[in-house]
């Protein structure tokens, strides 16, 4: 008898479409729910790292031309009041204000110093609000991936013991495919959390480096208008 239960047990598939097709439908919903949020997280990731990789490099360039000597009216008006960088922008923000400061004498009007700050910590807020958007997807998945599984093993090992009770048997062949497919979401919630929560961390720090590097701009480009002004 212990033969035969053994080898009705090898003859069972137990792929991971066979145990998706045997769960239960609440079983089925949890693990669809966490192969789409894999999904997403996944294409969050990936935008991310392409945005973050061209905002570095927009920075670089923009850096140097900043820094080439050339006068920044000049720059200004070769990149115009809405550029598409990310640096560009915190550059015309500030040269925006500085213009709009300027009475048709020539004359500053007083508090231009502060209104040029304001204007570029406003365009540093929004392109860090660019650059962190997607991140609390990647935080909810990391932090809720793992309990949506366990739900789901729960729920299946739950329905597993009714099998038992129904067919009163505790074979291997009764007993193995309701584990094995309530395991499954479980394998599938940690599947998606663990990349989610790595890639957060990152992107995270990643952000915060670009925008850290937005700010010093913007201070170095202010401390050069203030010391005109001063002059």
């Amino acid at each position: 008898m212990e033969a035969e239960t053994l080898a009705l047990a090898q003859e069972m598939d137990f792929s991971m479409w066979a145990l998706f097709a045997r769960a239960t439908f609440i079983v089925k919903l949890v693990m669809l729910v966490l192969v789409l949020a894999s999904f997403w997280s996944w294409s969050i990731i990936i935008q991310k790292l392409i945005s973050y990789r061209r905002a570095r490099a927009e920075a670089e360039v923009f850096d140097r031309r900043f820094w080439s000597g050339e006068p920044l009216d000049g720059l200004f008006d070769e990149i115009g009041p809405d550029p598409g960088g990310q640096s560009e922008r915190i550059f015309a923000a500030g040269m925006m204000e500085w213009r709009r400061s300027h009475r048709h004498d020539g004359e500053l009007i007083a508090g231009a110093t502060a209104r040029i700050d304001r204007s570029m910590d406003v365009a540093i807020a929004k392109e860090a609000d660019a650059l962190q958007s997607g991140l609390q997807v990647l935080a909810t998945v990391g932090a809720t991936a793992p309990f949506i599984g366990l739900f789901g093993t729960v729920w299946g090992i739950m329905h597993a013991f009714v099998e038992i009770a129904a067919q009163q048997n505790t074979s291997l062949v009764v007993v193995a495919p309701g584990i094995a497919e309530a395991l499954l979401a479980t394998a599938l919630g940690l599947l998606a959390a663990i990349p989610a929560v790595i890639f957060y961390n990152k992107l995270s720090a990643d952000s915060d480096r670009i925008v850290a590097g937005y700010e010093a701009f913007a201070d170095e480009f202010a401390t050069i208008l203030s010391r005109q002004l001063d002059g």
